[in-house]
């Protein structure tokens, strides 16, 4: 059968490419605003570095590896190596109405943000060096063959039935248990828990919380692949998950004494993140009951975290890892044909089975990230080690690593 180009589909998702690209900036400056005076150029790098590393990376045998064909549900082939064969002609697999090129760009800006996610975990302590090739090593061992499995034709994880309308468990899972594993490795920042660690600047968080919620609508309702009325769902379940979340952070943080700016921005980001896995599922309605079981969840995860003087720094795991385990559960229960027909039942639409389904995905998935992340990070601490030394940190990685300072 052939397939034809679809200009409003096309413009769409062209649009959609530079939304989710405008994300990583967007987190350089979420993240950049909560590290101390002497770290913000150095965690605004750690983001930005993966718009190059991952760009040339999914050029050059990423996609092949994530979207490739299928070998044992396991892996794509190399037959897009080079994107040879990624042109401006529709694909029957993955892009019906749209050019191959334009699916392959739109699926790498989820390959960018994606271990840019992570970064939080480690900021203010890690070897650059070491950084890179962790970068690069996890990218290759855990997002791409992660990616075949929920999303490439013939993925194991996919011939199961699982729903991941948008990176519940590529993305966020995989990018929240990542960074619970290699904080444990790294071990925490000098004078974590004695010293004050105060943000640097919480309006950058701010602005870039606002910039991530924008372009989450190319994330989620780009994930329709067409201009369509499940983009447009996507999108209203999108805000309305971040909307309720951000609300019932804000009266959590009020409870326990006043209503933080920080915490209302970290809440509404909570809510994006939950809502992910089920936005092209579920009805506006449901993604409102997404979002406000993902806020408490979140909060009481980042206290317990801290009560264990864990030093995971920026609540990855907390904010991205436990919310879109509980969006992915959420979709077993709440998924509806009548919003997708592409998808399927969950519990409360007769199909009980979409559960155990989704809870596998999320356990496969935290599995697999947390226990690859975790060799990949001891590994690396054996060979080159992944913290500056003890004086490095001192004078602020802004300096020891880079040279520069952030602010006169």
């Amino acid at each position: 059968m052939g397939y034809q180009i679809n200009t409003g589909d096309t413009a769409w998702i062209l649009v959609c490419c530079s939304l989710v690209l405008l994300m990583t900036p967007a987190l350089a400056l979420f993240y950049g605003g909560m590290v101390r005076r002497k770290n913000v150029l150095s965690t605004l790098t750690l983001s930005y570095t993966f718009m190059a590393l991952i760009g040339v990376q999914w050029m050059l045998y990423g996609y092949s590896l994530a979207f490739g064909p299928d070998i044992g549900g396991i892996i794509g082939g190399l037959n897009f190596a080079g994107f040879q064969g990624v042109d401006g002609l529709p694909n029957a697999d993955y892009s019906k109405t749209i050019p191959h090129g334009l699916f392959a760009a739109f699926q790498m800006m989820f390959a960018v943000i994606t271990p840019a996610l992570i970064t939080g975990a480690f900021v203010e302590r890690i070897k650059f060096k070491s950084f890179l090739l962790f970068s690069l090593l996890w990218a290759t061992l855990v997002y791409d063959p992660l990616c075949h499995w929920v999303w490439g034709q013939g993925g194991w994880l996919k011939g199961m039935g699982v729903l991941d309308f948008a990176g519940g468990t590529v993305v966020h899972i995989a990018a929240g248990f990542s960074a619970l594993a290699f904080a444990l490795v790294i071990g925490p920042r000098k004078g974590y828990g004695h010293s004050p660690m105060e943000p640097n600047n919480i309006p950058l968080t701010v602005l870039g919380a606002g910039l991530l919620w924008v372009g989450w609508f190319g994330f989620n309702a780009g994930s329709a692949l067409g201009a369509n009325g499940v983009a447009v769902n996507a999108l209203l379940t999108t805000n309305t998950s971040a909307a309720t979340a951000g609300l019932v952070w804000m009266l959590l943080s009020w409870l326990d004494g006043r209503p933080s700016t920080l915490g209302i921005s970290t809440g509404m980001v909570v809510g994006l993140a939950a809502v992910t896995p089920a936005s092209g599922f579920v009805t506006p309605l449901a993604s409102m009951v997404i979002g406000a079981v993902a806020a408490p969840l979140s909060y009481y995860t980042m206290r317990f975290r801290d009560r264990r003087r864990l030093d995971e720094s920026l609540d990855v795991f907390a904010c991205h890892g436990m919310a879109s385990t509980w969006g992915m559960i959420a979709l077993g229960l709440f998924a509806t044909v009548a919003v997708n027909a592409d998808g399927a039942n969950g519990l409360f639409f007769g199909n009980p089975g979409q559960i155990g389904i989704q809870a596998l995905a999320a356990a496969v998935t935290i599995i697999f990230s947390f226990g690859m992340t975790f060799v990949l990070a001891k590994m690396l601490d054996v060979s080159i080690g992944l913290r500056v030394s003890a004086a490095e940190e001192e004078v602020g990685l802004d300096i020891s690593s880079h040279g520069e300072r952030s602010y006169s």
